[in-house]
């Protein structure tokens, strides 16, 4: 059999798999970052941690050089060639509007409040979806959790 068919009859095996025996790849890790407070010693930890603060999906902590701390959510971030070219946006949860503080202006970072995601990965949902077909359930949804 030349390859050109075999190719075309592994895509058609493919083709014809429910979405309940295709194989289900695995999620990036994620770590636990709440309640974390990163040393901010060089360049590259900064960049580091404002990268995780970036991906994290809960309020965070800024302290300022002049000690002023920003509590809310970074929902935002450009990098240029230097720290004090790259910014963070900010959504205070105090405060209405949105600040942008350059990253050569942090003193510290926590990550202060709960990660809303976590927990929530989509093998967690894959594992209840196969709860709920063994139990025997139709028509099954799984409904996201309510946030506070």
């Amino acid at each position: 059999m030349s390859t050109q068919i075999q190719e075309a009859a592994k895509l058609d095996q493919l083709s014809h798999e429910s979405p309940d025996e295709i194989e289900v790849a695995a999620g990036r890790e994620r770590e636990q970052l709440e309640g974390w407070v990163p040393t901010l010693a060089s360049d590259a930890e900064v960049c580091d941690a404002l990268e995780k603060a970036f991906d994290y999906r809960g309020d965070i902590t800024v302290t300022r050089k002049d000690g002023t701390q920003i509590q809310g959510y970074l929902y935002d971030r450009r990098t240029g060639s230097t720290l004090a070219d790259s910014v963070v946006r900010i959504m205070p949860s105090n405060q209405g509007g949105r600040l942008n503080i350059a990253y050569s202006d942090i003193a510290a970072l926590a990550f202060t409040g709960r990660d809303t995601a976590a927990g929530k990965t989509f093998d967690a949902w894959v594992k209840k979806y196969w709860e709920k077909k063994a139990a025997g359930e139709k028509n099954i949804q799984i409904e996201p959790e309510k946030l506070d």
